[in-house]
C-alpha cells in the first residue's frame, strides 16, 4: 500500500487527463490519496467519483483564471498601457515613453534596410547588398532582465524579415500578432506550434502609437509585397523575381483556364525555358492546357516593354544618375558613421584607462587590454572602409556623368547588357505590367497574348509560334496533298525531299526535307510507295525524253541484260537522281544508228535443233558476247564465236554478257 499526500489533492493536475490517470495508477497499486481534509481511496467507489468531481472543478477553476486573466491583459493591451518588448529602433524611457533611438547609426542602417527593400523588393536580396558592401544590422536580444542592450549582427534573411515585418517601426502598437496551434505544436520543444497572424487579424493595433520611421501605408505595402514574393500560384502570389532566363515568371497566366503558368526549363543546362499550365493535371487528373516556349513571347514583350519606356528614356536617364549618387552618398555615410563608433568607443576605452589608479594594476590591465582591442578594431574598420572607395568610385567626372545618361538614354543596349541580370529584366517588366495572358490554342503556328499593364491598359497581340510537330502546322493539309500529288508522279523519296524544300514546306524543326523524313511522313499518312516497275510496267522512255533500260532494249531489239552490259562497259552513261532510283538514258538519233549497225553485224544464223546444219531461223548473239570489245574490235573474233554457237542445242538463244557469261 501507498500514500500520495498533498495539501489540497486536486492541486496534483493541471488538466483531468493528469488526473485521471493518477487515480487509474493509484487504484491499481492500492494507494490512497491523502490532503489536510480528507483520505481518499480511489479503489472505493464512492471516493473515486467524489475525487473525479474535485478534479473537474480545479481543471474549470484554472480555465476561468486563465480567461479572467488573458481578458484584463487584453483590456490593458487595448488603452496601449501593457508595456511590449520594443525592437532596436526604439527606446523607452524611465517615464515610460517611447521615442527612436538616440544613435544615429541605428536609425540610418535601419532607414538603409527599408529603402533598399524599396528598390530590390526581396528580403533576401537586401541581405545579399548589406552583406556585399560589408554593413551590420542593429538587434536587441532579449536576454535577461531589461535594460536589453544594442548588439550588432550580420545581416541575414531573417534578421532582415524581423525587421521589415515590425509593425512598430511604422508607429503602431500591436498586440497579439501571433496564437499557438496545437495541431502544430512539437512534444518537449518550448514555444512551438506558433503562427503568425495577417494584419487584419490583429487582436490589437494602436497606429500612431510609436515615433515611425515608415509611415502605415508603406508597412502594408511592405506586407503585401513580401506575401507576393511566395510561391503560391493559387493564392495569385507570383514570388519573388529570380535568376531564371524566363521573363513572364510568375507574372504569365493561362488564357484557357485562367490559372497562373509555370515556369519549366528544359535542356541539359536550362537552356529552353516554357510555360507551362498544370493546375488541372495536378488537381483533376487532366492533360495540361497548354505549353508556350517563352522563345516565342519574351523577345516581343521585352520590345514592347522598351516601346512604352521610350518616351520617358530622359527622365530615366536622369533619375537613374540622381540614384547612383544618393546611394554612393547613402553608403559613404554609414561607414562614417560605423567609423565614428569604433572611434568613440576606442576614446572611451582609453578614459577608462586614464581614469584608473595607476597602482592598481589588477583593474589597470584588463583595461589596458579592453583599449587595445578596441585600437585594432578602429584599423580594422578604417582598413575595411579603404578597401571598399578602392573598390567604389568617389568621383563622377564629367565624361562619367555623359556616359551614364547616354547609357539611360539607349535603352535597348541597356536591357541587353551582360551586366543587366534575369532578374533585374523581370523586376522592370512587374513595374510596367501587371500579368500577361498566353494562349497558343486559338490559332495555329500563333500565340495570341493580352497584356495587362500597371496603368489599366490592356493590349493584345500575334507572334509566331515555333512548332515540332507537323499536326500544329497550318500548311499541313497542303503538304500531305503535296507529297500524295508528288508521289502519284512516281517520284521516289529522295526526289521529293529535294522538290519539297523549294517549294516552301519545312519540317517540324524548320529545316530541308531528307528521305528519312518523307518516308516517316508517307508512313504517318498511309501513302503508299509508288513502284511502277512492279505493278505498272516499266515505261519505255521518261517525260524529259530519256530512255529507260528497257525503252534502250526495246529501240535497239537486244535483250535488257545486253543494255546492263553496255553500262558496265561504259558504252552507255545513264543517270541516276540517288542510290536505287530508276536508271536514265540519253540517246542521240547518232548513237541509236552506231548502236543498231553494231547489233546488226554481230548477228549468228540459227542452226535447226537435231541437225548438223544451219536451220531456216537464225541464231543472233547480243552485242554484248564479247567482253571488253567495242564494235570496231569484234570483226577479228567472229568466227570463234560462231564456233562456240555451232556446238549448242538448236532450241537455245544463247546470250553472253560482261564477262564472258551466258544466259539462256
Amino acid at each position: 500500500m501507498g500514500l500520495v499526500l498533498s495539501l489540497e489533492a486536486t492541486r496534483l493536475a493541471r488538466n483531468s487527463t493528469d488526473w485521471y490517470r493518477l487515480l487509474d495508477l493509484c487504484s491499481i497499486f492500492g494507494a490512497i490519496i491523502a490532503d489536510t481534509e480528507f483520505v481518499y481511496d480511489p479503489g472505493q467507489y464512492h471516493d473515486r467519483l467524489l475525487l473525479g468531481l474535485a478534479g473537474m472543478m480545479s481543471e474549470a477553476e484554472l480555465h476561468h483564471m486563465h480567461v479572467r486573466l488573458h481578458a484584463g491583459q487584453r483590456h490593458k493591451a487595448e488603452r496601449g498601457a501593457l508595456s511590449l518588448p520594443l525592437p532596436a529602433g526604439l527606446e523607452r524611457l524611465r517615464s515610460g515613453e517611447v521615442v527612436l533611438h538616440p544613435d544615429e547609426e541605428v536609425q540610418a542602417r535601419l532607414q538603409l534596410v527599408f529603402d533598399t527593400f524599396d528598390r530590390l523588393g526581396s528580403a533576401r536580396a537586401v541581405a545579399q547588398y548589406l552583406r556585399q558592401h560589408a554593413l551590420t544590422l542593429p538587434t536587441r536580444p532579449h536576454h535577461g532582465p531589461p535594460p536589453w542592450p544594442i548588439v550588432w549582427v550580420g545581416a541575414k534573411t531573417n534578421s532582415v524579415l524581423n525587421i521589415l515585418q515590425n509593425p512598430a517601426y511604422a508607429g503602431a502598437y500591436v498586440w497579439g500578432k501571433s496564437t499557438t496551434d496545437p495541431a502544430r505544436r512539437t512534444p518537449g520543444v518550448a514555444h512551438s506550434g506558433v503562427v503568425r497572424l495577417p494584419c487584419d487579424q490583429w487582436a490589437v493595433c494602436l497606429p500612431n502609437t510609436y515615433p515611425a520611421d515608415i509611415a502605415w501605408e508603406q508597412f502594408l505595402a511592405t506586407q503585401q509585397r513580401l506575401r507576393a514574393n511566395q510561391y503560391r500560384y493559387r493564392d495569385a502570389q507570383p514570388g519573388a523575381p529570380r535568376v531564371g532566363h524566363a521573363l513572364l515568371q510568375g507574372i504569365a497566366l493561362c488564357g484557357r483556364c485562367g490559372a497562373r503558368l509555370w515556369v519549366r526549363y528544359r535542356g541539359a543546362r536550362g537552356e529552353r525555358p516554357g510555360y507551362v499550365c498544370n493546375t488541372n493535371a495536378i488537381e483533376l487528373g487532366e492533360p495540361r492546357c497548354q505549353e508556350v516556349s517563352a522563345a516565342d513571347v519574351d523577345p516581343l514583350v521585352g520590345q514592347l516593354l522598351l516601346q512604352a519606356l521610350e518616351p520617358d528614356k530622359l527622365a530615366l536617364a536622369v533619375e537613374a544618375f540622381a540614384h547612383l549618387t544618393r546611394e554612393r552618398e547613402g553608403l559613404t555615410h554609414q561607414w562614417q558613421l560605423r567609423l565614428e563608433r569604433a572611434r568613440f568607443d576606442a576614446e572611451r576605452a582609453k578614459r577608462q584607462y586614464d581614469a584608473v589608479e595607476p597602482e592598481n594594476r589588477l583593474v589597470a590591465r584588463n583595461l589596458e587590454r579592453h583599449w587595445e582591442a578596441k585600437l585594432r578594431a578602429v584599423e580594422a574598420v578604417e582598413r575595411d572602409y579603404g578597401q571598399w572607395q578602392t573598390q567604389q568610385t568617389t568621383v563622377l567626372s564629367t565624361a562619367d556623368r555623359q556616359e551614364i545618361l547616354a547609357l539611360g538614354q539607349n535603352l535597348p543596349a541597356l536591357w541587353h547588357a551582360a551586366t543587366t541580370t534575369p532578374a533585374d529584366r523581370k523586376r522592370i517588366v512587374r513595374l510596367v505590367m501587371r500579368d500577361v495572358i498566353l494562349d497558343r490554342t486559338q490559332a495555329l503556328e500563333q500565340v495570341w497574348l493580352q497584356i495587362n499593364w500597371q496603368t489599366g491598359a490592356t493590349t493584345q497581340h500575334w507572334v509566331p509560334r515555333h512548332t515540332t510537330r507537323y499536326g500544329e502546322r497550318a500548311n499541313m493539309a497542303q503538304l500531305r496533298q503535296r507529297l500524295q500529288e508528288l508521289k502519284a508522279m512516281g517520284m521516289q523519296d529522295q526526289a521529293i525531299a529535294v522538290r519539297l524544300s523549294p517549294e516552301g514546306f519545312g519540317t517540324g524543326t524548320g529545316g530541308p526535307f531528307t528521305r528519312g523524313i518523307v518516308w516517316s511522313l508517307r508512313k504517318r499518312w498511309g501513302i503508299g510507295a509508288m513502284r511502277p516497275a512492279r505493278h505498272q510496267g516499266v515505261p519505255r522512255q521518261w517525260p524529259d525524253g530519256r530512255y529507260t533500260l528497257a525503252g534502250v532494249a526495246e529501240l535497239i531489239g537486244v535483250h535488257i541484260r545486253t543494255v546492263q552490259t553496255w553500262i558496265a562497259r561504259g558504252m552507255l552513261v545513264p543517270s541516276q537522281v540517288y542510290k536505287g532510283s530508276p536508271l536514265k538514258i540519253v540517246l542521240t538519233e547518232e548513237r541509236i544508228e552506231v548502236l543498231r549497225d553494231y547489233v546488226a553485224r554481230v548477228r549468228r544464223p540459227r542452226r535447226a535443233h537435231g541437225t548438223s546444219g544451219a536451220s531456216e531461223g537464225t541464231l543472233h548473239t547480243e552485242a554484248g558476247a564479247l567482253p571488253g570489245r567495242p564494235p570496231h574490235q569484234l570483226g577479228a573474233a567472229q568466227g570463234a564465236q560462231g564456233h562456240r554457237q555451232r556446238t549448242l542445242p538448236e532450241a537455245v538463244d544463247p546470250t553472253v554478257t560482261a564477262g564472258g557469261q551466258r544466259h539462256v
